[in-house]
């Protein structure tokens, strides 16, 4: 007889509540390492249904759960306020309730990405994080220069000679200054190159991804956003709409509904914010080449503003972005493009 197991799991264990009908649940906590987990699937039925959060390790779990379950739910937290708003935060509690949720079919499934799609991501995170290194050290240094009366371009001190140049061009450094200045351009230098060493990775990669070859013949789009794009849409075929798609990237208005009052604020900016950002820069790019996005941001711009008119537009490029992966089409000429329905292919 099908089982519903509620899984709450932790790096190092995981309590699990199982649910059958006309029999009396049962919890039960195992340990994740030294043979715990292996256990558990021992014990596990073809017919049994399992419901786990998205977590760091999810993944693994069901990686290793999958194979021995009819159906294994990855619920998405911030969509499932059950056990995060809950008084009685106890493993035991949080396991009963994604079980009993699971039963009823209630439970908002996470969207799970390959084992490459997710390696990719991570690569893209650090090489994110390194810029936002390296631009915090160049802000430090700016200081520096501001504090000796000095008026000097962030942008010049991005290059390694523009660096050098302005800095030793000035002889009023104490030796304090002079070593951390030190310091940080050896930092900017190691920071440089290893931000190239994994943009050739990610985007020597990317180049293999189905669909690189179509979102690449968007003007506006480079191998580098292509690479930020593909990993975090993975397969296109999960969106039935570009509605969805829209609302993944989180460019979407949020909607309260209630009696009479119908309220649309600002875009919900849920999902992951560097794939949103690099939209956005895109679609800047973009409207330069393209008299159709430029028309129609500039029709928006003069009645709502610049900020909407960006994030319109951009919902207008994620549309043909969705198209054209999901017809497989290969922009001949984006600047010639006008609608979806005119587009070209190949």
């Amino acid at each position: 007889m099908k089982r519903y197991i509620g899984v709450d799991l932790h790096t190092n264990s995981f309590t699990c509540c199982f649910l059958q009908e006309g029999e009396k649940e049962i919890i039960r906590t195992w340990s994740l390492q030294g043979g715990g987990l292996e256990q558990f699937i021992k014990g596990l039925a073809k017919e049994d249904e399992v419901a786990i959060e998205a977590t760091g390790n999810a993944a693994h779990f069901c990686n290793m759960v999958e194979a021995h379950v009819a159906r294994v739910v990855v619920i998405a937290p911030w969509q499932f306020e059950v056990i995060r708003r809950s008084v009685k935060k106890t493993d035991k509690h949080d396991a009963r309730a994604i079980a009993l949720f699971l039963s009823k079919d209630m439970l908002p499934e996470a969207r799970m990405k390959t084992e490459e799609n997710a390696q990719l991501s991570s690569l893209i995170s650090t090489r994110s994080q390194l810029v936002k290194l390296r631009v915090s050290l160049l802000g430090k240094v700016h200081g520096m220069f501001v504090r000796h009366g000095l008026k000097v371009k962030k942008e010049a001190l991005t290059s390694k000679c523009g660096f050098a140049r302005h800095v030793e061009g000035y002889s009023g450094w104490s030796t304090l200054e002079r070593c951390e200045l030190a310091v940080i351009e050896s930092q900017l230098g190691a920071l440089r190159e290893n931000v190239k060493q994994l943009e050739k990775t990610i985007t020597d990669f990317a180049k293999d991804l189905p669909g690189y070859e179509n979102i690449i013949s968007i003007k506006g789009i480079g191998p580098l956003s292509a690479a930020v794009m593909l990993s975090h849409i993975g397969n296109i075929t999960d969106f039935k709409n570009v509605g969805k798609l829209a609302a993944y990237f989180g460019i979407v208005p949020k909607v309260s509904n209630s009696n009479e009052t119908n309220n649309s604020g600002r875009i919900t900016k849920r999902g992951n914010k560097l794939a949103r950002t690099t939209l956005v820069q895109c679609t800047l790019i973009a409207k330069r080449y393209s008299p159709y996005l430029h028309a129609f941001y500039e029709q928006i711009k003069s009645r709502r503003g610049t900020g909407k008119a960006i994030i319109a537009t951009a919902r207008k490029l994620l549309n043909t972005i969705f198209h054209t992966l999901k017809n497989k089409w290969v922009f001949e000429d984006f600047t010639t493009f006008s609608k979806i329905s005119t587009c070209n292919q190949s």
